[in-house]
């Protein structure tokens, strides 16, 4: 049986299901023909000549008039579509020779954003999109929330969905979530979404959704809100499936009410699967994992233009707005390319932070331009609530910015600087020290921060190659073809102009130690607000085995009344006993200064 493209068009309307029967015979035969296009070309084109053809029958075939210049909703419906792993030369408009008809029309066609910034992995991006603060404000600043660990967005913040549930929006998630999940508060139900359907975990098989994190521990991660979506999965691939699912919400919804659609599609993470059909024009490409990255990519861009036409279908797309965005760079070990940009996926270096990004809608004021102000994902916080005509609290600590005036209109970003993060725990450089940091701060310490043109980076800051596009040219990103950099012996402080050098060649930190020891005195501002780092140890009892071969929600709280201690001897043995108890039952350590202390 020929595989499909993702997701086909949109099924019609439940409340335009029916015909006029003077039109049955017409009805019929258009039909037949788009059935045969199909089969022709799959559930869409390879480029966009078929695209208003498509429309038009999807249209007909569901008997909807033409949908009207407005809507009933004051409020716009947001639209916010996550990609993962891609990476900033991996889209048409950045020169890619991967095909992405779709991102190029809809960026074309709305505002490009060309300085924008996200985390350099997946948890810190959707953490920071959702609570529109830095990960050193959550306690997330250290690597990803593993599958074992108990651990989760802290429950004391206010989420994005929650917000504009506040307002009168119906908020669904579809695809990945990776924000933690080991009670049944930190489930995307309990966190603001009306549904969820998609996956828990950071990656898994793109058919069967199944992922081991370990020998031993491995189980199945599709989800229906909060429960195992056995009935749902039929080993379709997810970047289908989902898109699938997107659609049913937009033929079932209402678009005179505001909707807020969080599609977090697990495309293109590892591993790298696709239909077969989707190699078809990549056979030229000789590095078989980027080969199968493209044809994840323009499965991925498909599926986008099925989206975009369902919104049109259903009513939606006059007063939406649809965000664009990776979560961080791409990784060249799994076909990614970032281009002329320096590092990947992971690292604080350009190729790990700076995005692919774009805004599309009619509601946009200066359409088809390109916006270089400074811009980040949290930014997206406070500018989609302010869009939805919500109230932030004056008592939250946003690190975010409403930007949407500086996107719409091209006005200067209220934003000055982005803190990329202080992870106090990871992996200390060896030469750094206090006196490299000239006092001010402990250069050994993995720290990154923008500050208008100047970007400052101390520790160890991560893979620093340039990755040309001739490494892909063999079996796999060949170093002999990389521009390699060894970093000389006692660095642990860089720093760029990056407006004038944004492929960060030229280090600049002895030329200017007057910029480092300003930028070294914000990091150290910065680093006095920070919470404790969340990351607890492994906890057995996140086995799938324990929970029916499911990945999901382990943790219960275990009450017991304490009896008073006789003497202060079985007061102390009773406290260590405590202590591992705590250990064994996954409470999770505060670490702060490498002291850590166990918290419930």
């Amino acid at each position: 049986m020929a595989s499909r493209g993702c997701a086909g068009p949109p099924p019609p309307p439940p409340s335009q299901a029916w015909v006029w029967p003077g039109k049955m015979l017409a009805m019929g035969a258009l039909a037949a023909f788009w059935v045969l296009s199909l089969l022709t070309y799959g559930y869409l084109s390879w480029g966009q000549g078929l695209e208003e053809e498509e429309e038009g029958a999807l249209r007909a075939q569901s008997g909807e008039r033409p949908e009207p210049s407005t809507t009933a909703a004051s409020q716009p419906h947001l639209i916010f579509i996550l990609a993962d792993d891609q990476g900033f030369r991996d889209v048409g408009y950045h020169g890619s020779e991967i095909k992405t008809p779709t991102l190029d029309k809809l960026a074309a066609e709305g505002v490009k954003l060309e300085n924008y910034y996200v985390q350099p992995i997946c948890t810190p991006s959707r953490s920071q999109f959702i609570t529109g603060k830095y990960q050193i404000h959550t306690g997330l600043q250290h690597s990803i929330i593993r599958p074992t660990q108990p651990n989760c967005l802290p429950l004391d913040n206010a989420t994005l969905p929650q917000k504009l549930k506040e307002v009168g929006y119906s908020t669904h998630m579809v695809g990945k979530w990776h924000l933690g999940f080991y009670r049944k508060e930190c489930m995307p139900t309990k966190r603001g979404f009306d549904t969820f359907f998609g996956s828990l975990l950071g990656s898994g098989d793109y058919y069967t959704h199944y992922k081991c994190d370990s020998p031993g521990m491995c189980g199945y991660d599709l989800y229906e809100n909060d429960n195992a979506a056995w009935d749902y999965d039929n080993g379709i691939y997810s970047t289908q499936m989902y898109t699938q699912r997107v659609q049913q919400i937009l033929a079932s919804h209402d678009p005179r009410k505001p909707l807020f659609l969080y599609i977090a599609y697990q495309a293109v993470h590892s591993p790298l699967q696709a239909p077969g059909r989707y190699f078809e024009h990549y056979r030229s490409i000789i590095n078989i994992n980027r080969r199968r990255y493209a044809a994840m990519l323009s499965c991925l861009d498909e599926a986008i233009n099925n989206v975009t036409l369902a919104l049109k279908t259903y009513g939606f797309y006059n007063n939406s707005i649809i965000i664009y965005s990776s979560d961080n760079g791409g990784q060249p070990t799994a076909g990614g390319s970032n281009w002329p940009l320096r590092g990947s996926k992971g690292t604080y270096w350009e190729g790990g932070i700076r995005a692919v990004g774009f805004v599309h809608s009619p509601l946009l004021k200066n359409k088809g331009t390109v916006c270089k102000e400074l811009v980040h994902i949290t930014d997206w916080y406070p500018t989609l609530i302010s869009l939805a005509e919500g109230q932030i609290d004056e008592d939250i600590q946003l690190d975010g910015y409403d930007v949407w005036e500086t996107i719409s209109e091209g006005l200067r970003s209220p934003r000055v600087d982005i803190l990329h993060n202080i992870d106090p725990i990871y992996t200390k450089a060896k030469n750094g020290s206090w006196a490299a940091g000239y006092g001010i701060w402990n250069t050994a310490i993995q720290s990154a921060i923008r500050v208008q043109h100047w970007k400052l980076l101390t520790g160890n800051p991560g893979y620093s190659d340039w990755v040309p596009p001739q490494s892909f040219s063999n079996l796999g990103p060949n170093r002999w073809h990389n521009e390699r950099i060894t970093l000389s012996t006692g660095k642990s402080v860089w720093l760029f102009n990056i407006t004038a050098d944004p492929y960060e060649r030229v280090d600049l930190s002895h030329r200017y130690p007057g910029i480092v020891k300003q930028l070294l005195r914000r990091l150290s501002q910065f680093n006095k607000t920070a919470v404790p780092v969340r990351y607890p140890p492994k906890d057995p009892r996140s086995n799938p085995r324990l929970n029916g071969g499911v990945w999901g929600p382990w943790y219960k709280e275990e009450y017991k009344k304490k009896k008073p201690s006789k003497n202060k001897a079985e007061k102390k043995q009773k406290k260590s006993k405590t202590k591992k108890k705590q250990q064994k039952a996954g409470a999770f350590p505060i670490c702060r200064s490498g002291v850590c202390r166990y918290r419930g």
